[in-house]
């Protein structure tokens, strides 16, 4: 599993999964957006399905974790594929026949549900499929994949919506889940170790993750700084954005935006193939700042132009935070706990999201767009600086050890 991540039949297999999935997610958000916006004409509505997707996924996220530390990770990622591929493909004919939107919500609950199942498994995946130098290789090519999607699909998610409307868009995305389902059935990890009786349950496995997760600052605090990002960002930018998006650059401006947003992840993600820091939290956690100005732009009025170059550089900055994360997360964590340590992460970082996202349309309301995202964007700013003052979280090195 050592060297150049591609040259594992078992890791190409798994990209090619990843990429098609990808590429349908990509165009999802944009989709669904403009897609119940033209339904409903509400943004209440558009946060009430988002949400009914965000909260069934937060709420079995950490059994997610604890199962995909249990079971193969190959087979949990086949039967979530599945499953969000035949729920996204609901979702897609209710858009599509016109039904009424609080038909939407079960649906949405499903595929929050199947998330919850592969992001566990996601996390963990990885260190089986590469070691050493490739870990970080294998992360970049993966979020390099990521932002190639990230680049073309908000884009043709905006031509379609103004076109034939958002659920051709849903509809692709449900297909590639399928897709990708069968690429994951060509993956054959190793069978876990037979467990002896008596050992531990899922629920004692679940608490030796919490132990390890709450041991250790440099991965808490960053879980912390990232609920308050994830409220403000998803909020303002997901419910918020395409609000103001379509009384001024409309949805194909607004894909464009997101589609810029991808090109500078994309550089990020290339130059990351090469480019190691030693030290890399300071660097990546200063760097996520930039996310801000988007928010602070759009509740300036700023034009296309200027919207886009700010999500340019946030994207980029999003994107090199990630790899780093990814890596350092590969590095430092045992690869025996990373799935149910990684929920408590993805738990503690995702719970505020529904806040934020319910909240968002009526602090708009109250006190106006403007204030609620130029706010935000402050806000947004402080919690990435904040975890800087543990000097644990400054020294971590990428070129330590792996954990055992």
């Amino acid at each position: 599993m050592s060297g150049w991540p591609l040259r594992s039949p078992a890791f190409r297999w798994f990209f090619a999964g990843w990429s098609i999935s990808m590429a349908g997610s990509a165009m999802s958000p944009v989709a669904l957006a403009f897609g119940v916006l033209e339904l409903t004409n509400s943004a209440a509505w558009l946060s009430a399905v988002i949400t009914a997707s965000m909260v069934p996924m937060i709420a079995t996220m950490i059994l997610g974790g604890g199962i995909a530390d249990r079971y193969r990770r190959d087979s949990v990622l086949r039967i979530a594929s599945l499953g969000a591929g035949i729920s996204q493909a609901g979702v897609a004919i209710l858009l599509l026949t016109h039904q009424h939107p609080a038909l939407l919500l079960p649906l949405s609950a499903l595929n929050g549900i199947f998330q919850a199942l592969t992001k566990p498994a996601l996390r963990g995946i990885v260190p089986q499929l590469a070691s050493g130098r490739g870990i970080q290789q294998a992360n970049s090519l993966l979020a390099s994949a990521r932002n190639l999607t990230l680049m073309a699909g908000p884009t043709v998610a905006g031509l379609l919506t103004v076109s034939v409307g958002g659920g051709w868009a849903i509809a692709a995305d449900a297909a590639s889940f399928l897709l990708a389902a069968v690429c994951f059935a060509r993956i054959s990890l190793p069978d876990l170790p037979r467990r002896t009786k008596g050992g531990p349950t899922m629920f004692g496995e679940l608490r030796q993750g919490w132990s390890y997760f709450s041991s250790n600052p440099w991965i808490w605090s960053v879980t912390l700084a990232f609920a308050v990002f994830n409220a403000v960002y998803m909020g303002v930018w997901q419910i918020l954005g395409p609000m103001i998006a379509r009384d001024t650059i409309g949805a194909e401006g607004w894909g464009l935006v997101l589609s810029t947003r991808g090109v500078g992840a994309l550089l990020a993600t290339m130059v990351m193939v090469k480019l190691t820091v030693r030290r890399p939290m300071a660097p990546a956690l200063s760097s996520m700042t930039l996310a801000a100005v988007p928010l602070i732009l759009l509740g300036t009025g700023a034009n296309i132009f200027w919207l886009a170059a700010a999500a340019f550089a946030a994207g980029a900055a999003a994107e090199f935070f990630t790899v780093v994360w990814s890596t350092v997360w590969n590095i430092h964590v045992p690869e025996r706990l990373s799935s149910r340590v990684g929920a408590y992460d993805e738990f503690g970082s995702f719970v505020s999201i529904p806040v934020g996202q319910l909240s968002a349309p009526i602090l708009a309301a109250a006190f106006g767009t403007a204030a609620v995202t130029i706010t935000g964007g402050a806000l947004l700013a402080a919690a990435m600086l904040l975890p800087l003052l543990l000097p644990a979280l400054r020294r971590i090195e990428v070129n330590a050890p792996k954990a055992d």
